[in-house]
C-alpha cells in the first residue's frame, strides 16, 4: 500500500476505513502485482472498466514546453507503463468485446485496440485489407481481427436507438463534455463506416484460415514490457505464446459479428439478409460443436432473434415453422396476408399472453406503415389491431395508447361492437383473476367516458359484460353523468375536437406520447404532443432521444430560449430536421425547417439568421445529392445568388457553423463559378475563411489550365498551400511508435486547416477539372517527398508545379500518401473510366509493389480508352510491364523483358501466354533460357510460337503489324477475362 493510502485508513476513527478506501491508479505504477490481486477481488473498486478509463485518460494528457504550448503526450515510460497496464485489464477480461463495450465509451475503446494494434506489431500506413493475415505472427493476426470485429459490431451497435440515462438538471459544463465525446464518437464512426467494406473483408478472410490463434494474456504483456526494457527473449513472437484461440471459436465469433453487420445492410440491399442469415446458420452449427467455450462471447437469445428474423425477411420459414413458435406463426400470418387471422390470434392472445407486447407493438406499426404508403383495405386492419392491443394494455393495468384514444374521438357502430367482443372474448377463461375483472371493469368505464355519442354509450352500459364487471351503483352513476356531458356538448353545439385538442389523460401515459414525439415528422403535431407532455411534467422534454443532436454551434443560443415549451420545439424540429438531411429526406426537412424558421422569427433574430443559414445548406446539399444522381440541371440562379450571400456575410455575434461555408466553396467549385471565386470575392473574406482561400486558387489554377507559363504563379501559390497543410509543425513529434491512426492524425498547425478537414473538403468535390488538378499536385508532392526517380507516378498537368520543397524536414511523407491514395480512390468513384485517374491509381499500386492491383487497373485504363481492346491501345497507356507487355512500348523494352523471363519464382504461367509473344528477338531468348534449364517441354512450346509462319521476319511490314495487333488484342482481352 502507498503511503497516501496508509494516511487514509489511519486518518479514519480507530485506523479502521469506515469504508472500503478505493485504490488510486498511480498505485498501479508503484506495486507491479497489486493490478492482478485488485482484478480478483469478488467487487474491485474501481471496476477493470474504470481502471482502463483512469490509465488511458492519464497516459494521454498532453503536456506543455517551455513556452507553455501545448504537446502531445510524452512517449515515456511512465505513459507506455500505463498504456500496458490498461491492456492487462482486457487480456483478463478476454477480450470480450461485450464487456468493454458495455463499461468503455467509443473513443476510450478505440484508444485502447488501436494500442493493441501498436503493441502487436501490426505494419503502420498499410491498410488492413491488404494484409495477409497468414503470414502474420499469430497475436499480430489475432489484435487485426480483434479491431475489426469491434469495427463493425460499434457500427451496429450505434445504430440502436439510445435514452439519456441521466435526465437530471441541466449543468452546460457537463453538457459541453458530453457534447465533445459525441462529437469524438461521431468522427470515430464516421471513419468506422467509410471503412466498414474493408473491416468486412478482413473478417471474410479470416474464415479462409483453419488454424489456432493466440491473442496477448498477461503474460505475453509482461513480456512485451521487458522487451521494451531490453530484457525479453523474443518468446512474444513464438507461435504458441498467448491466449489460445481455436479455429472454431473465432469462426464461430466472427460469423455472428458478419451476421449482425450484414443484418444492419439488409434495410439497403436485401440481398444481404441472406448473408446475415448464413452466417447465422453457421454460427449455431459451430456453438453446437464447441459447447461450452470461454472464448465465444455472444447473446444466444440475440442470435435466436436474428435467426427468426432473417427466415422471415428472406421468405425461408417453411409450414411447419408457422406453428413452431408464436413468432412464427404471426409472420405466416403477415405474409399470407391473412388479415382476419392475424386479429384472431391477437384475440387468442389476450388469454393465452403468448406474444410480447413488443411485437404487437411491432405488427401494429408494420400495418400502419403499410396504409400509409397507400396498400388498401386495411385501415380497418389497423383500427382492430389497435383495439386488440388496448384491451391487451387494459388487462395488465397499463396505459391506453394515443392511437387508441384516437379511434374513440369519431367511432362507429361497428368498432364499438367489435371493442366489446373483443372485451369479452378476453376474459373468456373460466375463472378470471380478480385483478382482470378489476382491470376490465375501468376500462369498460373509460371507455364510457371517451364516447361522446348518447347512443354509443347506451350500447356499452346494455352490454353482457359491462352489467357483470360493474355494481349497479357504479352503471347508474356513470350513465347520469354521460347523460349530463351530452347534454353539454349538445347546448354548447362544440364541434368535435381534433386530437391534437384532446386535454392531457391520465390514462395517456407520459412515455406514450415522448414515443410519439420521437417518430413523428409532421411540425404541427410535434408542437401539438410538446404541450401536452408540458402539462404532464416539467422537464426538458428535447433530452428523451439521445440521437437528437444540435451543432454545437448553436447550443447556447437555444438553450438561452427562456420559455420551457419553446426551447423544447426550437431544439427538437432543429434535430429532427438534421436528421432528415442526414438520411436524404429532404422533402421532411424542408417541412421541419420552415417551421422552426416561422417560429424562431416571432422572437430571435439571431435564430432567424441561423435557420436561413440551415435551410441554405438543405438546398445545397439537396441539389448536389441530385446531381450526385446524375441530374444535370444547373442550380437556380437563386440558389447561387444566396450561396454567394451566404459568403460575404458578416453579422457581429452570430454563430456560423464551418460546414455551411465549406460546402457553399464546394458548391461554386462543382457548378464552375470560378470567375466569382478568382474576382468578386472581397479580400477580407479571402485572408479570413480558409476555405474560400483554397477555393480561389483552385478556381484559379483550373481557370488557367492548360495555360501559359504565367499561370504557374497561381499554382504555385496552391502548391504552398497543400505543402503546408500537409507539414507537421515543429512543436509536434512524429508519432513512430506503429500507431493505425484511423482517428489520430498527425495535423498540422501550420497550414490553413487540418488535412482531416482538408480531405473531407476534397471529398464534397465533383467536378473533374478540380479534382484532375489536386491530383496531379498531389502526385508530384508524393514523387518528390519518395525520392525515387525511377518508379514514377503519371498524372496530368505536372509541369505546372514546383519541382523542390524549401522545407522538407516538415512534410508527412506518411500523410502526403496517404492522401494521394484517398483522392485518387474517391475519383474513381465518382468517374471509374477516367482514364488518367485510373493511369495514376495502376501507377501507385506499382510504385508500392502491389503489382496484381497494379495491372487490374492498366487493364481497365486499357478497356476504356480501347473499347475493350477492339482498338488499338495508345502507345502512352502502358508503363514497363512483364514480358508480354514490353512489347507495347514505343521501343521493345528488351532489358526488362530478359529480366522478367528470368524470374524462376513467378506465379504467371508465362508459358501459356507464349501464342501472345510477336517480338521474335523475346520468343528466341525464350528458347535459349528454356534449353539452358533443361525445361524442355517449354522449350518446344516457344519454338512452335516462333515457327508461325506470320511471325517470320521477311514478311512485309503490314504482316508483321497485323499480327502483332492481333495478339495484342487476344492478350489483353484474355487478361481482362482473368480481372474483371
Amino acid at each position: 500500500m502507498s503511503a497516501e493510502a496508509a494516511e487514509r485508513v489511519s486518518a479514519a476513527p480507530g485506523g479502521r476505513p469506515s469504508s472500503p478506501v478505493q485504490t488510486s491508479w498511480f498505485e498501479f505504477l508503484l506495486d507491479g502485482s497489486l493490478l492482478e490481486t485488485h482484478l480478483h477481488k469478488a467487487s474491485p473498486d474501481p471496476t477493470a472498466a474504470q481502471l482502463i478509463v483512469q490509465f488511458l485518460e492519464q497516459a494521454s494528457k498532453p503536456s506543455l514546453n517551455e513556452q507553455n504550448q501545448v504537446q502531445p503526450p510524452v512517449d515515456n515510460r511512465r505513459n507506455r507503463t500505463l498504456k500496458l497496464l490498461a491492456l492487462k485489464i482486457a487480456a483478463h477480461m478476454r477480450w470480450d468485446l461485450d464487456l468493454l463495450e458495455k463499461g468503455l465509451s467509443i473513443p476510450v475503446l478505440n484508444m485502447l485496440l488501436n494500442e493493441l494494434l501498436c503493441v502487436s506489431k501490426v505494419p503502420p500506413g498499410v491498410k488492413h485489407v491488404d494484409l495477409d493475415l497468414s503470414t502474420l505472427p499469430p497475436t499480430t493476426a489475432m489484435a487485426v481481427l480483434i479491431y475489426n470485429r469491434w469495427a463493425i459490431r460499434t457500427i451496429v451497435l450505434s445504430s440502436f436507438p439510445e435514452k439519456q440515462t441521466k435526465p437530471g438538471p441541466h449543468q452546460m459544463n457537463m453538457l459541453n463534455i458530453i457534447q465533445q465525446e459525441k462529437e469524438m464518437t461521431e468522427n470515430i464512426l464516421i471513419v468506422l463506416k467509410e471503412q466498414s467494406a474493408d473491416s468486412i473483408s478482413v473478417l471474410e478472410g479470416a474464415l479462409r484460415l483453419h488454424k489456432d490463434f493466440y491473442v496477448h494474456n498477461v503474460r505475453t504483456l509482461d513480456l512485451l514490457g521487458a522487451d521494451a526494457a531490453g530484457t525479453a527473449n523474443g518468446e512474444t513472437e513464438a507461435s504458441t505464446a498467448g491466449l489460445r484461440i481455436s479455429a472454431h471459436e473465432l469462426h464461430c465469433q466472427v460469423r455472428y459479428d458478419l451476421g449482425g453487420i450484414y443484418f444492419q445492410q439488409g434495410c439497403t440491399d436485401q440481398g444481404a439478409y441472406g448473408k446475415a442469415m448464413e452466417h447465422f446458420r453457421l454460427t449455431r452449427d459451430l456453438l453446437q460443436k464447441l459447447g461450452s467455450s470461454l472464448h465465444v462471447h455472444l447473446d444466444e437469445k440475440r442470435l435466436a432473434g436474428y435467426w427468426n428474423a432473417c427466415r422471415a425477411l428472406t421468405g425461408t420459414l417453411g409450414p411447419a415453422d408457422a406453428t413452431a413458435t408464436p413468432y412464427g406463426q404471426i409472420n405466416s400470418l403477415i405474409r399470407t396476408h391473412n388479415h382476419q387471422a392475424l386479429v384472431e390470434a391477437f384475440i387468442q392472445d389476450n388469454t393465452s399472453h403468448s406474444l410480447p407486447n413488443h411485437l404487437r407493438q411491432s405488427v401494429l406499426r408494420e400495418y400502419l406503415h403499410k396504409a400509409q404508403q397507400g396498400e388498401r383495405g386495411l385501415d380497418d386492419v389497423c383500427q382492430q389491431l389497435c383495439v386488440c392491443n388496448a384491451v391487451r394494455d387494459a388487462l395488465q393495468g397499463e396505459g391506453l395508447s394515443v392511437r387508441f384514444h384516437q379511434l374513440l374521438l369519431k367511432p362507429s357502430k361497428r368498432l364499438v361492437d367489435f371493442i366489446l367482443e373483443v372485451c369479452t372474448r378476453s376474459l373468456e377463461k373460466d375463472r378470471p383473476s380478480e385483478t382482470s375483472r378489476q382491470n376490465m371493469a375501468n376500462f369498460m368505464k373509460t371507455l364510457c367516458e371517451s364516447l361522446e355519442e348518447l347512443p354509443l354509450v347506451f350500447v356499452v352500459s346494455s352490454h353482457k359484460l359491462f352489467m357483470e364487471l360493474l355494481r349497479e351503483e357504479e352503471r347508474k352513476v356513470l350513465v347520469e353523468q354521460m347523460r349530463k356531458r351530452s347534454a353539454t356538448i349538445n347546448l354548447s353545439a362544440k364541434p368535435l375536437p381534433s386530437f391534437y385538442d384532446i386535454p392531457a389523460s391520465a390514462s395517456v401515459s407520459i412515455g406514450q406520447l415522448e414515443q410519439q414525439l420521437i417518430l413523428s415528422l409532421e411540425p404541427r403535431r410535434v408542437r401539438q404532443i410538446l404541450i401536452e407532455v408540458h402539462g404532464m411534467a416539467q422537464r426538458h422534454f428535447w433530452r428523451i432521444n439521445s440521437k437528437w443532436e444540435v451543432p454545437p454551434d448553436y447550443i447556447n443560443v437555444i438553450l438561452g430560449i427562456k420559455d420551457p415549451l419553446t426551447k423544447d420545439l426550437v431544439y427538437i424540429l432543429m434535430a429532427k430536421g438534421l436528421h432528415c438531411i442526414t438520411i436524404k429526406d429532404f422533402g421532411h426537412a424542408r417541412q421541419l425547417f420552415s417551421a422552426c424558421l416561422e417560429l424562431v422569427t416571432e422572437f430571435s433574430p439571431r435564430l432567424r439568421q441561423v435557420m436561413l443559414n440551415e435551410m441554405l445548406l438543405l438546398e445545397v446539399r439537396a441539389h448536389e445529392t441530385l446531381a450526385a444522381d446524375g441530374c444535370r440541371d444547373r442550380p437556380s440562379s437563386d440558389l447561387v445568388s444566396r450561396v454567394r450571400g451566404y459568403l460575404e456575410m458578416r453579422i457581429h455575434d452570430l454563430p456560423l457553423r464551418q460546414v455551411v461555408g465549406e460546402e457553399c466553396v464546394a458548391f461554386m467549385l462543382n457548378w464552375r463559378e470560378n470567375d466569382y471565386l478568382t474576382l468578386q470575392v472581397p479580400p477580407p473574406l479571402v485572408q479570413s475563411n480558409p476555405y474560400i482561400k483554397l477555393g480561389q486558387l483552385l478556381a484559379s489554377t483550373c481557370k488557367e489550365l492548360p495555360g501559359p507559363k504565367e499561370s504557374r504563379r497561381t499554382a504555385k501559390e496552391l502548391w504552398e498551400v497543400v505543402v503546408q497543410i500537409c507539414s507537421m509543425s515543429t512543436q509536434h513529434k512524429r508519432n513512430n511508435d506503429g500507431r493505425m491512426g484511423l482517428i489520430k492524425h498527425r495535423e498540422s498547425s501550420m497550414g490553413i486547416m487540418q488535412r482531416s478537414k482538408f480531405i473531407t473538403f476534397v471529398k464534397k468535390l465533383r467536378e473533374p477539372l478540380v479534382l484532375t488538378a489536386l491530383i496531379s499536385l498531389f502526385v508530384k508532392l508524393h514523387s518528390i517527398v519518395r525520392d525515387d526517380i525511377v518508379n514514377e507516378v503519371t498524372a496530368e498537368h505536372l509541369t505546372i508545379w514546383p519541382s523542390s520543397i524549401l522545407n522538407m524536414q516538415a512534410v508527412d511523407v506518411e500523410a502526403v500518401a496517404v492522401t494521394v491514395k484517398e483522392l485518387v480512390s474517391y475519383a474513381l468513384t465518382l468517374n471509374p473510366n477516367n482514364q488518367s485517374w485510373l493511369i495514376t491509381q495502376a501507377d501507385i499500386y506499382f510504385v508500392t509493389s502491389q503489382y496484381s492491383a497494379a495491372l487490374h487497373f492498366y487493364l481497365q485504363a486499357g478497356v476504356v480508352c480501347s473499347d475493350f481492346f477492339t482498338r488499338p491501345v495508345p502507345p502512352e497507356v502502358y508503363n514497363d510491364q512483364v514480358a508480354v507487355l514490353c512489347q507495347f512500348l514505343r521501343e521493345t523494352d528488351y532489358m526488362t523483358a530478359f529480366k522478367a523471363l528470368q524470374e524462376q519464382n513467378g506465379h504467371d504461367a508465362m508459358d501459356s501466354f507464349y501464342d501472345y509473344i510477336w517480338d521474335v528477338t523475346i520468343l528466341e531468348y525464350l528458347t535459349h533460357i528454356h534449353h539452358k534449364r533443361g525445361e524442355s517441354e517449354k522449350r518446344q512450346i516457344a519454338i512452335k510460337a516462333i515457327g508461325q509462319a506470320e511471325l517470320n521476319t521477311s514478311n512485309p511490314e503490314e504482316v508483321l503489324q497485323l499480327a502483332a495487333q492481333k495478339r495484342k488484342k487476344r492478350f489483353l482481352q484474355a487478361m481482362a477475362k482473368l480481372y474483371f
